[in-house]
Parts: C-alpha cells; structure tokens; sequence
C-alpha cells in the first residue's frame, strides 16, 4: 500500500499515526516517522508521586473521546490528572464575573488537565504496542521535493502501484536516507521546516507578552478553574491533582524577567495578590440578584452557575517547579495544504494560551485529516492529490481561524485599561453569567461540542 510519511511534532502527530491505525481503510497504509527525538523509541517511566511537571494542557471532552477512540486514554488515568467540572472567570475591575459549571449543558466535566508528559507518553505507549506498519527514522529532514514516477522510486516502495499514480515526495534526511512518499504531513511545530520547504506562507504577530509558568502547591484540594484578567494578561489557575495546581501569568517580557527571577516566597505572594485583591477589588456576589429581577424576561431559565457566587481562589503556599516563560505569539498558515503536502497542528495554526485551546485544535486536526484520507481510499482517490486534501482544509480552517479571532479578541480587549471598555467587558461577563442560551452555548463550543460559538 501507499507510503505515508510523516514529520514529527509533538502531540498531534502520534494521535494522526493511532487514529490511521485504527480505521479499516487505513491501517494497511505504510507510515514512516521522521523524528529526532529520542522519545520515540523508548518507554520513559513516569511515576506518579513525581512532582508535577509545569508543562501542561487542558483537554476537552471531545479531545477525551479522540483519547479513547485510539485507546491512549486509559494510560492517562493511570497517572496524575485531575477533571474540573467549574470554571470561574473575572475581571481586575470588580465590574463582573462568570462561573461555569458542566451541569449547565448536562455534562460532568467541563475538561481535565494533564500533564503534556503523560498526554505525549500515552501516545507513544499506544503507538509502540500497535501493530501498525510504522518505521521511525530518528533523523532530520533536510530537503523536500516532488519527483515523478521513476526507478529509483520503485526501489524504495517494493509492490507499490507506482503506476497509479504519478508523483511522490522526495526526502532527504540528515543521515544520508531518502524516503519517497504519496503524503507528507508536517506537524513539526510553529517554526515548522515542511511548511517553509512547502513554500507555504503564514499571518502573524507577536503578543509583546510572555507566558510564565510553574506549578504551585494548596493547603486545600482545588477542584475549580480558575481566570482573572489582569492589566498586562490573563493568569490562570489551574487544577492539576493531588493539592497542585499549574499557573499560566501573562505579563509584559520585563516583567516575567523580574517574575522569574524573584525569591519564592515574593512570587509566591505575587501569585496570591494577582488571584485575589491585587489591581481591583472582588465583583459583587449581590449583583446576581439584581440583574436577575431586570432581566427576568431574559433569564427565566437561569442555569445553576447563574445563582452561585463568586469564590476567592484557594490559597498558593508553595512553588513546586521551576519557573518556565515563553513568548506569545499568533501564527497562521495562509494554506493547509500543497499538492502532496498537508500542515497539522501548530505548523497550521498557533494561538494565544488565554483558553488553552491550542492542543485541541490540533488534535481536531489530525482527528479530521485521519476521516479525509480514509474517505478518499473509499473512492480510489490519491491521498496526496491537493483536491482531496482541500476537503480537510475546507473543514478544519474556518473553525481554527474562529477560534483564533475569538482568542485575538479576548487578547487585545483585556489588555486596555479603558473607561467605556471596562463598562462594555462588564456586560459582556453578565451576559454570560446570566443569559442562558449565551453561556450554553459558550460552553459547548470550549468545550469541542459545538463547532461554531453561535446558537448553531
């Protein structure tokens, strides 16, 4: 059968390989891996009474179902993770707040965090058990280019229907390989060498912002996710298991050097200050009420979290990680794909971390591309030819662009300290508080049940 290769990122990729594996029409496909981290071809132990490792992300329950699909879930249950079914979100200004809770759509969760380790461990646990016909080649690539029906390639794909089908994928690899293939997917990331080598061009901008993040340690057992906006950037708090949590602080370049590098114990009391007193005071619980009685006629179906009041975050006593910062950005491929060639993941798209949402939509992506190109073996079609793989692209780029937009938006409409602004930000939190039909349906589109953010 056909060779499909593939460029190795992350955490997309080995969920791609797993869902191709899993489908009738596929699994006969012949994968190579091209991947020089050393990851691939052993079993890292990892132990659960390790410390949590800051490194983390937020899976949806869509993402959860992918997980189980492929049969990567299980591992992850063996391991730290912690489920959160509420989520509370607020503003420095005092002005508004909004708390979610799965039961307001009739769910359980609303996500689980985990740590990107184990998310990336289960993956290649599943993927070293299959039986799956898979080569690794821990190697770089190095060129890239198509080539026509040859000899040369007839002796690299012994019983290939070369005759079939015209073109393939030369590459060239850094330790003197070459591999032919019908399909190059690259999933190598936001700095991705396929998309250049491609010629494929991207949208973007830097934030002027960087992401700190560590792990952090309660008192108490936090079941809740929690985010304020603050002058400079969101921070989120987020549950991790076992009294941990992860902390995701956006803030000015300057200020996460000065943040990194301050003793525990200030950082410890900055962390507190942002999460509860500091830059504003607490939104009032008692406008709950009061919104309730003008907008009856709007809210009569007002969801359980309409009712509860705002909380204070539990209190962070301790660091138990190292304090990690990265510069935000936003990245778009103009194109997803190229005759032979298709980007997945973070070489298609990347965002801002504010809803953590970038993990899924790549796991959207592979999810979806998996279903195109058996849907294409179904119909004889080449699963390199550029019309089959506009098909995954006409469906996955208008739902990342929306979800980018939405994150953009967020971005750059918290980052203004502004009077009307405040105000408007301050309807928009009440909105989703109390109108029901509105908070629904932005937990169903965050949580990946939902494709589109509006009453579809």
């Amino acid at each position: 059968m056909t060779l499909l290769l593939l460029e190795v990122a992350w955490l997309a990729l080995p969920l791609l390989v797993l869902s191709v594996a899993s489908m009738p029409l596929t699994k006969q496909l012949k994968v190579a891996i091209i991947d020089s981290n050393p990851a691939l071809g052993r079993r890292d132990c990892i132990e659960k009474t390790d410390l949590p490792d800051p490194r983390v992300s937020t899976v949806t329950p869509a993402t959860i179902s992918f997980f189980k699909d492929v049969g990567a879930w299980d591992y992850v249950q063996q391991n730290r993770h912690a489920f959160f079914d509420k989520m509370q979100v607020w503003d420095y200004t005092g002005l508004g707040y909004t708390r979610y809770n799965a039961r307001d759509v009739g769910k359980e969760i609303l996500g689980c965090v985990v740590e990107n380790k184990v998310l990336h461990a289960s993956l290649l646990s599943c993927l070293q058990k299959s039986d799956f016909h898979k080569t690794i080649y821990p190697s770089r690539l190095t060129s890239m280019a198509l080539q026509s029906h040859s000899k040369e390639v007839e002796s690299k794909l012994p019983g290939a229907k070369l005759c079939d089908h015209g073109s393939f994928v030369k590459l060239d690899l850094s330790n003197g390989d070459s591999l032919f293939a019908k399909l190059v997917v690259g999933a190598d990331g936001a700095k991705s060498y396929v998309r250049e080598l491609a010629g494929l061009k991207t949208t973007g901008w830097n934030y002027s912002q960087n992401a700190i993040i560590c792990t952090v340690e309660h008192n108490v057992e936090n079941q809740c996710a929690w985010q304020r906006f603050l002058p400079t950037g969101p921070i989120a708090l987020l549950p991790i298991g076992d009294r941990f949590s992860n902390i995701v602080w956006t803030m000015s370049p300057k200020e996460s050097s000065e943040r990194k590098t301050m003793n525990e114990d200030d950082f410890v009391k900055a962390v507190n200050h942002a999460l509860d007193y500091g830059y504003g005071p607490h939104p009032q619980s008692s406008s709950v009420s009061n919104y309730g009685d003008r907008l009856s006629w709007l809210i009569a179906d007002m969801t359980s979290s309409s009712k509860e009041c705002f909380e204070v975050p539990p209190k962070v006593v301790k660091i138990a990680s190292e304090r990690m910062v990265f510069p935000l950005s936003l990245l778009h491929s103009n194109d997803y794909a190229s005759n032979r060639v298709v980007l997945i993941g973070d070489a298609a798209h990347t965002v801002h971390p504010l809803a953590g949402q970038g993990v899924n939509l790549g796991f959207g992506d592979a999810t979806v591309l998996s279903k195109v190109i058996s849907d294409g073996i179904s119909i004889g079609s080449d699963i390199g030819e550029i019309s089959l793989l506009r098909k995954f692209e006409a469906e996955r780029k208008p739902a990342n662009i929306m979800m980018m937009a939405l994150l953009d938006g967020f971005q750059k409409a918290y980052t203004v300290d502004f009077g009307p602004l405040n105000v408007l930000r301050a309807a928009a939190f009440h909105a989703a508080q109390f109108i029901t039909p509105l908070k629904k349906n932005i937990i169903s589109y965050a949580t990946g049940e939902q494709k589109w953010p509006l009453f579809s």
